[in-house]
């Protein structure tokens, strides 16, 4: 279950990055408490997994997972670069976090 929470805080984290973006130096109301929302959402995810996971590794798959959550965000819904370069080294995050499921830690 911590994994689940993990993952969901990682999610979040996609959010506050988003609301950040359209929050437009917090200067837009709506956008800014969005993303407060979902930074408080996120940050507390990871506090509840870190209970049962160990902290270097649910901090390590809760970063990566949003590295590579906004990446897929960037590109396809705000248009950012698909390079060959860029979706391999993100390829890479992915792959280090489910090494870091398997590895056999909670």
């Amino acid at each position: 279950m911590a994994w689940i929470i993990l993952l969901i805080g990682s999610l979040c984290e996609v959010g506050w990055l988003v609301g950040m973006k359209y929050a437009d130096g917090f200067t837009r109301l709506w956008p800014t408490v969005i993303m407060l929302f979902f930074m408080v959402a996120s940050v507390g995810c990871l506090g509840v997994a870190i209970k049962t996971i160990p902290a270097g590794t649910a901090y390590a798959v809760w970063t990566g997972g949003s590295i590579a959550a906004v990446a897929v965000v960037g590109v396809f819904f705000l248009g950012e670069p698909a390079t060959p370069m860029r979706l391999a080294s993100f390829a890479l995050i992915v792959i280090g976090m489910v090494g870091l499921r398997l590895s056999g830690v909670n």
